[in-house]
């Protein structure tokens, strides 16, 4: 997938005349989100014009994944765009805590994009040694989520 200005300002259309405030989209190695520039919201991503919707383009390295150092382990990366949460409800207990044995397949959070809820299943066995986002922390496409060795 190319993410020519074209196919950006079609995208942008979608969001304009359905009424929706973001949309992401995820092929390989690439991703796409697009949100609509509201005043409320505060950004790090470079708007396209004032008027006109955030773009921004994966993969993408926030602040935190460049301080990481690689020997925390394999990294959890989140898939989308969402909200991070620990547990499956407010008033359970989490997925996972440091030191936390995983298997492959284990859930070990859940990301809510657009009012979905999303469980996210460890790809790797071993010992969870950190996790980098508090419950309730939006989250970016690519970003680590937490470290298992």
């Amino acid at each position: 997938m190319d993410f020519k200005p074209e196919y950006i300002e079609k995208l942008a259309k979608i969001i304009t005349d359905n009424g929706l405030t973001e949309i992401s989209l995820e092929d390989g190695e690439q991703a796409i989100t697009i949100r609509k520039d509201l005043p409320e919201v505060i950004t790090s991503m470079p708007a396209v014009s004032a008027a006109a919707p955030v773009v921004q383009s994966a993969p993408v390295a926030s602040a935190e994944q460049k301080d990481e150092p690689a020997e925390n382990g394999k990294a959890i990366t989140s898939p989308m765009v969402g909200t991070f949460y620990s547990a499956p409800s407010p008033d359970a207990l989490p997925f996972v805590e440091v030191g936390t044995e995983i298997a492959v397949g284990d859930v070990v959070c859940i990301i809510e994009a657009m009012k979905l809820m999303n469980e996210i299943k460890s790809e790797q066995a071993g010992k969870v040694v950190k996790i980098c986002v508090k419950n309730g922390d939006p989250v970016e496409f690519g970003q680590v989520l937490m470290y298992v060795e």
